[in-house]
């Protein structure tokens, strides 16, 4: 409850601040909002291409990963 009387507030306090700018000021906005939906997708879109990467190649452990990553820093370093 009490988090969306926050978001309620909030709103209240982004609308009347919003109403006070120019319009080229709220297409950014909203261009902004529409840039953030499109990284959100593209996000999940590639969390679901990793699984389905894990499930057709198999995973490691996470104890091997370690070992492969000490391994390829000793041969960076050398």
């Amino acid at each position: 409850m009490e988090t969306t009387s926050r978001k309620q507030v909030l709103l209240k306090a982004i609308y009347e601040r919003l109403e006070q700018v120019y319009e080229d000021t709220l297409e950014d906005v909203l261009e902004l909002l529409n840039i953030s939906d499109r990284e959100d997708a593209e996000d999940i879109a590639d969390a679901v291409a990793e699984l389905e990467a894990a499930k057709v190649n198999g995973t490691i452990s996470w104890e091997n990963y370690q070992k492969e990553l000490q391994k390829s820093k000793l041969c960076v370093i050398k």
